[in-house]
């Protein structure tokens, strides 16, 4: 059975309707990618996964546990953790102190190790190249690495799945770079990503799939080279395939 299993996913906000029936599975090890145009309905499908609020319809399942509206902190516990579109670090704690939060809310059955959660913030800002700035004010950050922190801090939680919303949107290319390398590692460490992007070398250069939504329903899912090729992608949000490999 899949690592996380999205099944017939419906959200109406009164009579608006966000998605409609949306089912997909996300393996065990895989980077997932997910795009579509600005209001398709991307980060409300996030919000249902990570239990910000419930879907009118529909199942979310995580590791064979139904854990469909039980809510951020049960749903945290259980196993997912995402980062944010507009960053939200602690701004007046240090980087630091803000990954420390991570580990302290986060999945608790993990963190009965022989490594102290301490040890393991600092291996975290390694990782994410926070290292030298472990004493510095969140609020003092570069946008490259308040996305940083914000990856770090949701991994301090040992989550099964890590969903990014738009972690590279807004760097340039060498930061790019950077948080894609990151991504990587994060994979190869054994933490299954799920991840919102508009920026296409990122999408098509880290995910194993894609799936693609348009007015909140699913139009797509394959390989990078399947959804460049997909007539319904190309016209609803990728345009030209000459533009596709610009991108």
């Amino acid at each position: 059975m899949s690592l996380l299993e999205v099944s017939k996913i419906t959200k109406f906000f009164g009579g608006l309707r966000a998605l409609y029936d949306i089912s997909f599975s996300l393996e065990q090890g895989e980077i997932l990618g997910l795009i579509g145009p600005n209001g398709a309905g991307k980060t409300t499908l996030f919000n249902i996964i990570a239990g910000t609020f419930p879907p009118t319809s529909g199942s979310v399942m995580l590791d064979r546990e139904d854990i469909t509206s039980k809510g951020a902190r049960v749903i945290c516990h259980g196993g997912i953790s995402r980062t944010y579109q507009l960053v939200r670090p602690f701004s007046s704690l240090t980087v630091y102190e803000n990954v420390l939060v991570g580990s302290y809310f986060g999945n608790r059955e993990k963190q009965q190790k022989a490594r102290s959660v301490e040890e393991e913030g600092m291996e975290l800002l390694a990782l994410t190249g926070l290292l030298q700035k472990a004493n510095t004010p969140a609020k003092n950050l570069t946008l490259v690495a308040r996305k940083q922190l914000e990856i770090a801090r949701a991994l301090a939680t040992h989550p099964k799945v890590l969903l990014l919303d738009e972690a590279i949107s807004g760097l340039n290319p060498a930061e790019t770079e950077t948080v894609m390398n990151l991504i990587r590692q994060i994979r190869d460490r054994g933490t299954t990503v799920f991840m919102i992007e508009h920026i296409m070398k990122a999408v098509m250069g880290l995910s194993d799939r894609i799936l693609v939504l348009n007015f909140g329903e699913l139009i797509a899912q394959g390989t990078p080279d399947q959804i460049t090729k997909n007539s319904a992608v190309i016209e609803a949000y990728l345009g030209t395939e000459g533009n596709v490999a610009e991108a």
